[in-house]
This record gives structure tokens, sequence and C-alpha cells, in this order.
């Protein structure tokens, strides 16, 4: 027995063999943070961010915050004043312009003629009292809010709701709009009226007198009237008629298009 011992012993106590050492890590330089990622980052990176850059971890996060922001603002600078620096001028010289070449006095003068043409002229107004422009503006005031009459089932047939004037009285026995029910829509009456004193003038404050041949321009008053060609005149008897208006300064409320 003791000599079994004995044989077993150096097998129990032999040497553990040695750890070996693990191999050096690859030394990686440190990747730099923007101001932008300090400003979004948590504590756990900030913190990781002080040890790499041999900064102070101590404090709350506004404190590692402000520390790292002021580390690297003060490395960037010189970066981008380089960037700024102005580049050497160049030796080319820059490109000589050309002298326009002078317009031809034909040129000059269509586009005078053109300038003349276009010019806008100030359309005549009517001498009006301030009783006249008063009525006229609470006529064009109840003209904004005056609703539109509607036909009798106009919504039912198309030939009713293309043509918005061609309104009639109704006349059914048991029509509930002639019977002013409330769920229906407005009537004409005599409260939708404006003024009787500018009843019929234009928007302008003219009187309309309607005009066939020159000869009707006679005693017309241009303070006061205004001219509406009749629609049947042509165009040789028109373009005398607003000839006859510039002489006597009458304003042609419909006066001829000339393209």
């Amino acid at each position: 027995m003791p000599e079994e011992e004995a044989r077993e012993k150096p097998v129990m106590k032999a040497k553990k063999a040695k750890l070996e050492a693990p191999p050096p890590k690859p030394t990686v330089k440190a990747k730099r943070p923007t101001p932008h990622e300090v400003r979004e980052a948590h504590k756990a990176d900030l913190v990781r961010w002080c040890e790499e850059l041999g900064l102070s971890t101590e404090g709350k996060v506004d404190d590692l915050r402000k520390r790292l922001l002021e580390h690297v603002e003060v490395e960037e600078k010189p970066k981008r004043a380089e960037e700024k620096r102005p580049e050497a001028p160049s030796e080319e010289k820059p490109a000589e312009k050309k002298p326009a070449k002078p317009r031809k006095a034909e040129e000059k003068k269509e586009e005078e003629a053109e300038e003349e043409a276009k010019a806008h002229e100030a359309r005549l107004k009517p001498e009006l009292d301030l009783r006249t422009r008063t009525l006229l503006t609470i006529r064009r005031r109840k003209s904004a809010e005056r609703p539109p009459f509607r036909r009798q089932e106009w919504f039912r047939y198309a030939r009713f709701s293309k043509d918005p004037d061609s309104w009639r009285k109704p006349q059914g026995g048991q029509s509930k709009l002639r019977r002013h029910f409330g769920y229906r829509w407005n009537l004409p009456s005599i409260g939708y009226r404006g003024p009787k004193e500018v009843r019929g003038l234009h928007p302008s404050g003219f009187q309309e007198v309607l005009v066939h041949n020159p000869r009707q321009l006679e005693g017309l008053d241009p303070a006061r009237q205004a001219v509406r060609i009749a629609h049947a005149v042509g165009a040789r008897k028109r373009e005398l008629i607003e000839k006859a208006c510039d002489e006597r300064k009458l304003r042609v409320l419909n006066r001829m298009v000339l393209e």
C-alpha cells in the first residue's frame, strides 16, 4: 500500500500548466465626438468619452457635457480657421465685358410707340354730390348682401339651374315657396331694393344713354351722362360714335376692343 501511494503522489502533484498571458489589445484611437453628439448623449456615453479624452468624470450630466463641449470646441477652432483662409488670388485676368451695341434709331422709335399705346388713360368720372355718393354706397352694400332668388324646383330641371336670372313667381295652390314656408328660400320683396334716387344708374354713377348714331349725342351732359352704344351698330358707325364721344368728352361704357 505505501508503495502504491508513493507512485500516485507524483501524478497528483503534477505542476499546473502556466496560464498563457492574453495577447495585448491593439490600441485604437478614440473617436472624437461632435458637439451635436455631446448635446444628445446620455450620462454613460459622456463618462466614456471623458475617460477616453483624459478628462475628469466627476459631476452631473450638465458638468460632463459642458466639459466635453469646451474640449471639443477648443480643438475645432484651428481647423475652422484653416478652412476659412482665403485662397490666393489667381493671376488670370477677368474676362472683359464687350461693349453693348448701340440700338438703332428705328428700334427705339418702335419701343416708344408701344409704350405710348400701352399707356393707361384714366376713365372719365361723374360729378356727384355727397348725398348721391352715399346712396350709391348703400346700394352697393345692399346688392352684396342680397341673396340669390331661385326659381321653384330649380334643382330638378337643368334648364332652370343653368340660368340664374330665369325667376318666375310661384303660382301653385299648394306651393310652399308661394306661402313663404320658413324652410324655403327667399322670394323677391320690396325690402331688397336699393335707394330710389340712384335706381337705374351705372355703378360709376353715370346715367346711361342708349345711342344708335352720332346725332343722338347732341345735348348730353358729360358730367352726369354716359353713352352706351346699341349692340346692333356696326363697326364703322361705332368708330364714328366713339370719335364723336372723345371730342365731346363723353364716356363710352361699351367701347370697341381692338386687338
